[in-house]
């Protein structure tokens, strides 16, 4: 925390080959479609065509694509494959946006933005192959000659580029989907950075086993049957995740004796806005056990400008009492704009102890007291939406720390009730805590607390790779704890989420 603690083509030919436009043989629609497709190859080159080739080799044969010279015949063996249509050309805007050539998308009448949004949904590209792509963009020259070299045994003797190397050692079984443990090797020996892509690549692939999985359970209930999530299942779900790396170590192992039935393996995120984000700001208390809580307007506004970033509309409310923070729960329990939202934030910076948090006229508050109000029966504008609550709570008792650290959360008390007893019996809650309980949290008096910062440095970074929320406070949490020398933090969420909830990318950067 500072000081303180394209290419050309030379021809038409080949792009004609594969799509006719006989009138005979397609209505006019259907030709308007082929049309369309031509002028999207014509302005594909060579190099765009490999790439395809390589995008499409889980898609496609092996033989049929040796024998394509052009983005056309790719195209004709989508469209046979009825992998590809007018209906659905979902596939191919994939396709485009992945070797980012978005200004053709707009034959496919769709936007860079449209694609971004539907691709947790309707990816078709597998992630190993994405991987593979997005690597060779990464892979230079002078790092492909270092990785060739260490595979000279393996490799044949000819120009490789990166997208043929990578595509060498897959065809040579030295790679796969389930084991990229050579790739991960050469990556530390001459390309550390790119371990990041394979890191993620992991993960995500965990989560999309961990979906199909619970879709195949839910496809085996009797028409018109439904799991239920009972209280008991809440308590041993919750009571199993004292981290949010047991939380991803658990969808690992497939939970699905505990979670819900997911008709939809995510949160739906396409409504006209995104939703209300409250953040309730505590900087001075009327009780003089309470301290001024400095550095908290920097919280304030790092979450201001996040939240608006992804598209909430922001309520700041400072110095709350607890009769005005009554009036603004009730507000928002009822709020008309929630019918039109996807989501629901709720954020809370003032002084507590655990489970509880502090007013600024100095009343203590119960955190589940506040959920509750947000429920599906107090609630039903934010019924089967995600509602997440962020607390960064302080009990204001000083402790000796290094300059211009303050402490912004202790609880001296021998015993305390369970997390998840501040969250409610219902699906669709999350609460996301600055520390683990009977632990301090810690605040810089000039940039904010280490808890809020982290959540928006993370946000921001993570958002736009199309990180779910759980991994994004599993980047909090990591990040956090490594903080302070000496003096130590962990975040803790809790959590009855039923899919995974991943935020639309914003247009323009934060």
């Amino acid at each position: 925390m500072g000081d303180i603690l394209i290419s050309e083509k030379s021809g038409m030919a080949a792009a004609s080959q594969g799509l006719s436009m006989s009138s005979s043989s397609h209505d006019n629609g259907r030709e308007n479609f082929r049309e369309r497709l031509l002028d999207i190859d014509y302005n594909l080159g060579d190099l765009e065509v490999e790439q395809l080739k390589f995008l499409c080799q889980d898609l496609i044969s092996r033989k049929n694509l040796e024998k394509c010279s052009s983005a056309s015949d790719i195209f004709e063996h989508l469209l046979a494959g009825k992998l590809l249509s007018e209906e659905d050309p979902f596939l191919l805007a994939e396709l485009l946006y992945i070797i980012k050539q978005n200004s053709l998308l707009k034959y496919l009448h769709y936007t860079k933005e449209q694609v971004e949004n539907l691709l947790p949904t309707k990816r078709k590209v597998s992630l190993f192959r994405n991987l593979l792509y997005e690597m060779s963009e990464n892979i230079d020259s002078d790092i492909l000659k270092s990785m060739i070299f260490l595979q000279k045994e393996s490799m044949p003797k000819m120009q490789m580029t990166s997208l043929s190397f990578l595509g060498h050692l897959e065809k040579q079984a030295q790679i796969g989907e389930d084991d990229v443990k050579v790739l991960e090797d050469l990556c530390a020996k001459v390309a550390p950075s790119l371990g990041r892509k394979i890191e993620k690549y992991k993960k995500e692939k965990a989560f999309q086993v961990v979906t199909s999985r619970v879709d195949k359970e839910t496809e085996s209930l009797p028409q018109g049957k439904e799991e239920v999530f009972s209280c008991s299942d809440v308590q041993q779900f919750l009571g199993a995740l004292p981290f949010c790396n047991s939380v991803i170590s658990k969808f690992r192992e497939g939970f699905s004796g505990v979670l819900p039935s997911l008709k939809s393996p995510v949160y739906k995120m396409d409504r006209k806005c995104r939703g209300q984000c409250v953040i309730i700001n505590n900087h001075s208390f009327t009780v003089t056990s309470l301290s001024e809580r400095r550095g908290t307007q920097k919280d304030a506004e790092c979450l201001t400008h996040v939240f608006k970033w992804l598209g909430f509309n922001v309520n700041i409310y400072n110095d709350v009492t607890k009769e005005n923070l009554e009036e603004v729960l009730i507000k928002f329990q009822s709020h008309p704009d929630h019918a039109d939202g996807d989501c629901f934030v709720f954020c809370v910076l003032t002084h507590g102890k655990f489970g509880a948090v502090y007013s600024s006229d100095g009343v203590l508050i119960p955190i589940r007291e506040i959920m509750s109000h947000f429920t599906a029966l107090q609630c039903p504008g934010l019924a089967d939406k995600p509602k997440l609550f962020f607390i960064q709570a302080c009990q204001g008792e000083e402790i000796q720390l290094s300059v211009s650290i303050e402490a912004d959360a202790i609880n001296p008390e021998p015993t305390h009730p369970p997390l998840q007893n501040s969250v409610p019996n219902e699906a669709d809650f999350l609460l996301g805590l600055a520390t683990v309980p009977g632990y301090v949290s810690f605040r810089h008096t000039t940039e904010g607390s280490w808890y809020i910062q982290s959540l928006y440095n993370h946000l921001k970074d993570l958002v736009p790779r199309h990180e779910d929320i759980l991994s994004i406070l599993t980047a909090v949490n990591d990040d956090v704890s490594r903080r302070g020398g000496t003096r130590k933090q962990m975040p803790q969420p809790a959590f009855t989420l039923r899919k995974i909830l991943i935020f639309p990318v914003p247009q323009e950067e934060l």
